[in-house]
């Protein structure tokens, strides 16, 4: 038997990345799979590469900025899946800029997805989390521990991010497993669009790969209930020479 069969597990940001990377991991070991994203059919190409070990797999539509999309993929989850063990925050945005010229609307849209999305979303389901002895990951960045310059508006929600998730710990660690996952440069489809947007060269076999933090949460989400790993931070082993580094 798998290691987390019987289990099931809501993935955000599961369409590509980071998030992909976790869900196909978390399929390996048995879960069943709960991909969240905005667009379907990337949902479900991801849910056909999935190894069939005995979990199901299914796809929500969703946009975490929005009440009702949260309210209704609560709803669905509960009606389709009946409880929720692991819930992963994988979802995120980022826009560069200094702070004299950034467009303040995008310091919303930051707040609204890397902040506001996953608060709303674990409140509304930290009660079957908490029945289930549930476990809980934010994939956060190195960026917000240390910003830099031009990403002011994205380290800010980062930071904040870190907050809600270590007063979320301090309140439910009898019942529930809470980590922070703090990332340097990954290679994902949104730091290849980062170094398209500077101009710079991008080199993905420098930089950690998916996989790689999809080992290192699986084998943090798979420890004895002796054990919690509350913080854990990766960076690529050579990290590249930049001014910014975000996952």
């Amino acid at each position: 038997m798998t290691r987390l069969s019987n289990q099931v597990a809501v993935v955000t940001g599961a369409s590509s990345g980071i998030g992909k990377a976790i869900a196909l991991g978390l399929a390996e070991q048995g879960a069943t799979l709960c991909l969240v994203g905005r667009k379907l059919e990337t949902l479900r190409a991801v849910a056909d590469k999935a190894p069939t070990t005995g979990g199901r797999v299914l796809s929500y539509q969703t946009d975490l900025t929005q009440d009702e999309d949260i309210r209704m993929l609560a709803a669905n989850l509960e009606r389709d899946v009946g409880f929720v063990d692991i819930l992963i925050h994988s979802a995120g945005f980022i826009e560069l800029g200094r702070l004299e010229g950034a467009w303040i609307g995008n310091f919303d849209r930051h707040y609204r997805t890397n902040v506001r999305a996953p608060y709303a979303l674990t409140q509304a389901l930290l009660p079957t989390l908490r029945k289930r002895r549930g476990q809980i990951v934010f994939i956060n960045s190195t960026t917000g521990l240390k910003a830099r310059a031009n990403v002011g508006q994205y380290a800010a929600t980062k930071h904040a991010l870190k907050a809600v998730a270590d007063s979320l710990r301090e309140e439910v660690n009898s019942d529930v497993r809470v980590l922070s996952v703090f990332l340097g440069q990954t290679a994902t489809p949104m730091q290849a669009a980062l170094h398209e947007a500077e101009g710079r060269e991008y080199h993905a076999e420098k930089l950690m790969q998916p996989d790689d933090v999809a080992s290192v949460v699986i084998s943090a989400l798979t420890l004895p209930r002796t054990a919690e790993v509350t913080e854990i931070s990766m960076r690529p082993l050579a990290p590249p020479r930049s001014d910014v580094r975000v996952p």
